[in-house]
């Protein structure tokens, strides 16, 4: 356990560099989880409880509409934090999915354990704030991609941006999240190669 604590910990640190009382709050607060491949995290019509920090592994968050087709929102991996906001914050039933790809660890608590960390030390309130800005940057960034940006582009961003997802990741997968079939983005892949 102390060495899961210890990678969020030092992930802390890269923002904001913690205080003895900080870390040992951490340590006290964070609960370990290991999740098997392809077990979830959430499933749709749960409530969301928990904030959860990848210390390894890989999951995706995704939806399933209406004709049943999934449309991925989002990967994390190493050092990245996956829940579903919307559904934590308003403690209403989720509309979406968090799954694991690869055997998964996690460190987690609940949003209220959480709300009382901003309390009792103001420092995580700070690095949260952080991390919500970043959060809200790049995900306007996708939409404004989303509706501005050829799949072609939208590819060569992701490549460049989060390269390590394309060993991690199946071209379906990657497809979902580009909003192409996985046919249109093997013509994409080809394109590029060829180039």
């Amino acid at each position: 356990m102390s060495d899961s604590t210890s990678i969020l910990i030092a992930y802390f640190n890269r923002h904001i560099p913690l205080n003895n009382e900080e870390e040992a709050a951490v340590r006290a607060l964070f609960k370990e989880r290991r999740i098997r491949k392809r077990h979830y995290l959430l499933q749709e019509g749960d409530i969301c409880i928990n904030n959860s920090f990848v210390v390894e592994g890989c999951f995706r968050m995704f939806m399933v509409d209406k004709n049943g087709k999934e449309h991925n929102l989002q990967f994390s991996i190493e050092n990245w934090w996956i829940s579903d906001l919307y559904s934590l914050f308003k403690r209403e039933p989720s509309r979406l999915y968090i799954e694991a790809l690869e055997n998964s660890i996690v460190l987690y608590t609940t949003i209220d354990e959480l709300l009382q960390l901003f309390e009792d030390f103001p420092t995580f309130s700070h690095i949260f704030r952080i991390l919500t800005q970043n959060a809200l940057v790049s995900h306007q960034h996708r939409i404004l991609q989303y509706v501005s940006s050829t799949a072609e582009e939208r590819y060569r961003d992701l490549a460049e941006k989060r390269p390590e997802l394309f060993n991690r990741v199946s071209n379906v997968q990657i497809a979902s999240y580009l909003g192409v079939t996985p046919e249109f983005l093997s013509i994409i892949r080809k394109k590029i190669a060829k180039s």
